[in-house]
């Protein structure tokens, strides 16, 4: 029997270094009225659109990621005794608009992941979106998107900001679940440690259940179980093999 091909994505996008430094808060500063952190350890993760290409591939597919040469770190000082946030510092680099030449491979789905940092424009993407024959995903930090022509992933926060709020949306809301077209699907009841990449997890098993049963309304409910996951643990998670068992479930 002959083994069938995996399947593949484009995936496009901004992507950053998250570091995570942990220590303890034990008193403040006699400069100024802020906490003095004592540095214990520091533990490096790949976000934004690397976080995405991380959990596509923990479901199986074949991800052709573009990206920009240029460096975002996200910085976040934490005590580790609560898991308490303290700080998050962001060094970003001027990052130069997408200017490759696109792939000539076939892929199975187009995947943009735009956190609005400059390697996307807008133009762009409805030029991508226009130019993929395929399923498009997005999630964007932008306010024009072309909501027709592509699954565009959002937040409440972000759906309030869209120009254009009709079309073929699907509102993530936290513990409540996602809504798509007028209907509601409801989130899973977990203690949410973190929410930090979440929405990136979410995005990456809409876009494998969607590939594997070809309805959206069949692949957010798994999403939904996707993302749960993910907030059960500390910064950018990537999903374990024993995580997509238990989404497939």
């Amino acid at each position: 029997m002959q083994q069938q091909k995996p399947l593949k994505v484009l995936l496009i996008g901004d992507s950053c270094e998250d570091q995570y430094i942990y220590g303890v808060c034990e008193r403040l500063n006699p400069e100024a009225p802020v906490p003095i952190l004592h540095q214990k350890r520091t533990e490096i993760q790949k976000g934004m659109a690397w976080n995405v290409r991380e959990n596509l591939l923990s479901f199986g597919l074949e991800v052709y990621m573009m990206t920009q040469e240029e460096k975002i770190v996200k910085r976040r000082y934490i005590d580790e005794r609560y898991n308490q946030q303290m700080l998050r510092v962001d060094l970003e680099e001027p990052v130069e608009a997408l200017h490759y030449d696109m792939p000539k491979d076939h892929f199975d789905a187009l995947v943009i992941s735009d956190y609005d940092k400059g390697f996307l424009t807008t133009e762009r993407i409805f030029e991508l979106v226009k130019w993929f024959d395929g399923p498009v995903f997005i999630d964007s930090k932008k306010t024009t998107l072309p909501v027709n022509d592509a699954f565009i992933k959002i937040n409440e926060d972000e759906y309030n900001k869209l120009d254009n709020k009709t079309g073929n949306l699907i509102v993530t809301k936290g513990p409540k679940g996602a809504d798509y077209q007028g209907k509601n699907y409801p989130g899973v009841g977990v203690g949410v440690f973190d929410v930090v990449g979440a929405g990136d997890t979410f995005l990456s098993a809409l876009v494998y259940f969607y590939l594997i049963y070809g309805k959206i309304e069949e692949a957010i409910p798994y999403a939904n179980k996707a993302a749960a996951i993910a907030v059960t643990h500390f910064g950018t998670y990537v999903l374990t093999e024993r995580d997509v068992n238990e989404v497939r479930g």
